[in-house]
């Protein structure tokens, strides 16, 4: 098994990494799945080992594991995915959060 993906990006592009990821896992997120993820990263601490929230993504051609937790006193959210065991699947992963850091 791989190490986790971790990284941050912007709280406001939150919605959009999960789409795109849940697409490059063959997963389709639909507006239950935002609803429970918006309500459940809601209390998070990133600063906090238990202040994690864990969200399962299981498509098609993977399944992953993403924990997210606001960052203390800031607008992003820190992220952590498991599963991403393809080469291909790590670099769009870790490219999707570059990206979504910086916008």
């Amino acid at each position: 098994m791989t190490e986790p993906i971790a990284g941050w990006i912007w709280g406001h592009n939150l919605r959009a990494f999960l789409e795109l990821l849940s697409r490059y896992a063959g997963y389709t997120f639909d507006e239950t799945d935002w609803e429970t993820i918006e309500a459940g990263v809601q209390d998070t601490d990133d600063e906090a080992p238990d202040g994690w929230y864990s969200y399962p993504l299981v498509g098609t051609l993977a399944t992953l594991e993403v924990a997210l937790a606001h960052a203390v006193g800031g607008e992003e959210v820190s992220i952590r995915i498991a599963g991403a065991e393809t080469p291909d699947l790590q670099l769009r992963t870790d490219t999707l959060l570059s990206a979504l850091a910086s916008v």
